[in-house]
């Protein structure tokens, strides 16, 4: 954006243009305070501001610094070139203070692609912007003193830049201490070491939702790129950690009652909802069938296309949204069908009622299902520990790094793991040998495979094969793929 201030003729005041929302046209009030209790002159003219380009909508109190400087400039207080290299963000108090704005590490990251040098931003908020490499960070306290250091009486010291660097993240139950269930460890051992979407289905109590939490103990750390890319959208959210930094991948579960809005994104001037707050890490749906029937089906594209497109009247905005969906499920709303020891209660029509709440269509983006069974005394009183999630992770590690130098060449379409691969990759990535091939050419037509899940298979497969340090994907990687991919709560 580009503010443009000017004078005209009539009666004193302020005229601000070029689609601003409530909190823009409220920046006259503020500027003009703020410029007198800075002791500074504010002229009494009709003064015209102009947002361009004037297509887009403004919205938010970050413009109330520009206009200012807008204005200091326009009665030649402040030379008219000691801004062309830089960017002025920042919301004034009527004292003059500069206070925090949303978005700053966004708007950072643009200033340095479009040639800026510098950014003025709010103090708060210069820890958040000195993220960006290769672009100056002034922290500004008041106008008054960003005044001063731009007529040269009293410079603003630069913001050092801060090296991002991401870690693993901690979890609240490590993968060790969950007894039995060794066939579902693997299968989300598979998910995240290729980005893969899970659905755990199992009698209430099986352990479904502890597993799926103690998912972030696996994950591979975040590589800086990827921190940064989560961390812009935190910024625009206006959620970010104290630290300024998101460094381990995100893990969101949100209640089944959330709205559609609050999962894709939306409101009058859209904003990221839960499936991009969860970008490169995990969103967690546990009781899926009890979210409603528009909220998962609004999520058929985000899964597909890795980015969420929310239209209005004002504009189209785009969020990325490359998640992984982990999601848990009974079998039946009663949650015993199928379990050997306790009988369902549910009536067949009940029990095809509650499935259908997931359509195929969502099925089908879904890469591993499994079931997840009652754990019997044995294993639960057993003092037996299993492998550590850091071990886990460890593997998990080394089968993201295979895929990182296998898309080393390929970063313009930012393909990081097997799951993001499309179908130019997945025929060079994928490719089977003779018994792979007669393997595929039979489950294709006894599991009515949709081309969808064709690819899904290959990609879950190369995971498996990359897993067990394979180049070649073997029959027995393309096998466990495909048992994977039975829809295990239809029978």
């Amino acid at each position: 954006m580009e503010v443009e201030v000017d004078t005209t003729q009539g009666l004193t005041g302020t005229d601000i243009v070029g689609l601003p929302d409530k909190a823009v046209q409220e920046s006259r009030s503020r500027v003009q305070s703020a410029v007198k209790n800075a002791r500074l002159r504010y002229p009494r003219e009709r003064i015209v501001v102009n947002l361009a380009p004037a297509s887009v909508r403004k919205e938010g109190p970050a413009y109330d610094l520009p206009i200012a400087i807008g204005v200091l400039s326009m009665q030649g207080l402040i030379p008219l070139n000691c801004l062309d290299d830089a960017l002025v963000i920042g919301e004034m108090s009527l004292e003059g203070t500069v206070r925090h704005a949303r978005g700053i590490l966004p708007m950072a990251a643009t200033a340095r692609q479009n040639g800026f040098k510098r950014i003025f931003v709010p103090a708060a908020d210069a820890p958040e912007a000195a993220l960006i490499p290769d672009i100056e960070v002034y922290p500004v306290a008041s106008l008054r003193s960003l005044y001063l250091h731009l007529i040269g009486q009293e410079s603003i010291k630069l913001f050092p830049y801060i090296e991002a660097e991401a870690v693993a993240a901690p979890a609240p139950t490590d993968f060790r201490e969950i007894k039995g269930q060794e066939h579902v460890k693997r299968a989300l051992e598979v998910a995240p070491a290729g980005g893969h979407n899970v659905i755990m289905v199992g009698p209430p109590g099986a352990g479904k939702t502890l597993l799926a939490r103690a998912m972030p103990g696996i994950l591979p750390k975040m590589s800086v790129e990827e921190a940064l890319d989560v961390t812009r959208i935190y910024s625009v959210a206006d959620a970010l950690p104290p630290e300024m930094m998101i460094r381990i991948r995100p893990f969101r579960a949100p209640h089944h009652t959330i709205s559609h809005a609050g999962l894709v994104g939306g409101g009058n001037w859209p904003h990221p909802g839960e499936i991009s707050l969860a970008h490169r890490g995990v969103l967690f749906l546990d009781e899926l069938p009890e979210f409603g029937t528009r909220v998962l089906e609004v999520m058929r594209q985000p899964i597909e296309d890795k980015v969420v497109t929310i239209s209005r009247a004002q504009g189209s905005l785009t969020f990325p949204a490359n998640s992984m969906l982990v999601a848990a499920m009974n079998p039946c709303p009663c949650g015993w069908r199928g379990d050997a020891r306790k009988q369902c209660t549910c009536a067949e029509s009940t029990v095809t009622k509650y499935q259908k709440r997931i359509s195929g269509p969502l099925l089908d983006r879904i890469d591993i299902h499994v079931e997840v069974p009652r754990v019997d005394y044995q294993k639960l009183s057993s003092d037996r520990l299993g492998e550590s999630s850091e071990v886990i992770r460890g593997r998990v590690e080394c089968a993201r790094q295979t895929q990182r130098e296998r898309f080393s060449n390929i970063k313009s379409l930012n393909i990081i793991s097997n799951a993001d691969m499309r179908v130019g990759e997945v025929r060079l990535f994928c490719k089977l040998d003779e018994a792979g091939e007669s393997l595929i050419r039979a489950a294709m037509g006894q599991m009515n495979l949709s081309a969808r899940g064709y690819h899904r298979v290959l990609k879950l497969a190369r995971t498996i094969a990359d897993l067990a340090g394979c180049d070649q994907i073997q029959a027995a990687h393309l096998a466990e793929a495909l048992q994977y991919r039975l829809k295990t709560m239809m029978g």
